[in-house]
């Protein structure tokens, strides 16, 4: 039975509007209230620390069309917790040790309903019936991932989510060996020295986002739950503009989901079902020898060779695929115009100032 002092949203209007600091809004003589669906009206408590970033993550939300997680002191009407779900639909169900593994698309994380709760077994019925259906839902989970809140998504949601082309990854078909034989000495001359490596690998670094206020373009490295393909894509597009030609390297898991342990997440780790970074073509260490390096800042403070990108991805079973840096979504398709990307990295650039707000900003001083 889902929490009765909980309320899921899809109307998000602040009133009055924020128009200036949230902060000063608060302390003022009306303070701020937040409409939701069906005319409810509930409060954002200025004696409450997180109130002002409660304030801007509704904001975000409501400029972005997104639904809220919302849980309410019943005496005062106070918010005290806010979360935000993914619109999504369910791809599988698997059954680990005392829970359910659920894949959502447009999520390469680990999303688990534990058994053995009260509202348990009524939140695995709306699950199955979704996979079933494969109509879309509002599933809200908290801050390690665990699946508390399944709701009906009302309406069809193109918009949230557009349509991926289910195509499959592929591996690019290699030059005839004769033309690799011909071109390959100038190929060491096209890749890049260690040192601009670590030029472009900072200057993609340097885009991280402040997480108590995380202003737009940043991307959201130091989330590093969700949105990988996004922040690849966007890389990628910086990259270009930069004169480069990135590629992509995808990692998937085989049997034991991926797991890595990382200070940027309050559990100290993270899970995946698969992963995606930018590689360039560098040169080295010897005359004339080549690879392909991997730039993922939400892992590393360097750029790496794809076999330690997957080693520290804790399955030695995954499997690395090669694409070029059109591809988008696991799946397959593009995103020629960053449109979808630019909405995913606004969605998980929210997320993390949810969890700075509310668990405060990352590095986390529990993890080692």
């Amino acid at each position: 039975m889902p929490n009765q002092n909980a309320v899921v949203s899809r109307t998000i209007r602040l009133d009055p509007p924020l128009d200036r600091a949230p902060g000063e809004m608060l302390r003022g003589e009306r303070g701020v209230s937040v409409e939701l669906e069906g005319g409810r009206r509930v409060r954002l408590d200025p004696a409450n620390a997180r109130s002002a970033g409660f304030a801007q993550v509704l904001d975000g939300l409501s400029k972005q069309g997104l639904p809220v997680y919302l849980e309410v002191d019943p005496a005062t009407e106070a918010i005290t917790r806010l979360l935000i779900p993914h619109i999504a639909r369910v791809i599988s169900i698997t059954s680990s040790e005392g829970a359910l593994d659920v894949e959502l698309d447009r999520s390469h994380g680990r999303h688990v309903l534990p058994l053995g709760q009260p509202d348990s077994a009524d939140l695995e019925r709306q699950l199955r019936e979704a996979l079933k259906s494969g109509a879309p839902v509002i599933v809200s989970e908290d801050d390690a991932h665990n699946i508390i809140d399944v709701r009906e998504f009302p309406s069809a949601p193109e918009g949230l989510l557009p349509p991926f082309p289910p195509v499959a990854l592929r591996e690019p078909k290699p030059l005839p060996l004769i033309w690799r034989w011909i071109c390959w000495p100038w190929w060491w001359f096209c890749c890049l020295s260690k040192t601009k490596a670590q030029q472009v690998f900072d200057a993609m670094a340097a885009t991280s986002c402040n997480p108590l206020t995380v202003p737009a373009p940043c991307i959201p490295f130091l989330y590093p739950d969700d949105g990988c393909w996004a922040r690849a894509h966007e890389m990628c597009r910086l990259m270009i503009n930069m004169g480069l030609s990135p590629r992509k390297v995808w990692i998937d898991h085989s049997g034991p989901l991926l797991h890595v342990n990382t200070r940027n997440n309050p559990q100290c780790y993270v899970e995946w079902g698969w992963h995606v970074a930018p590689t360039l073509c560098v040169r080295g260490p010897k005359l004339f020898q080549t690879r392909r390096m991997v730039i993922d800042p939400s892992l590393f403070t360097t750029p790496v060779s794809e076999s330690t990108w997957k080693g520290v991805q804790g399955n030695p079973n995954a499997t690395l695929t090669h694409t070029d840096a059109s591809q988008f979504w696991h799946g397959g398709g593009t995103d020629p115009t960053y449109a979808a990307s630019n909405a995913i990295l606004a969605q998980y650039r929210l997320a993390l100032q949810n969890r700075a707000n509310q668990v405060g900003p990352p590095p986390y001083a529990n993890c080692p």
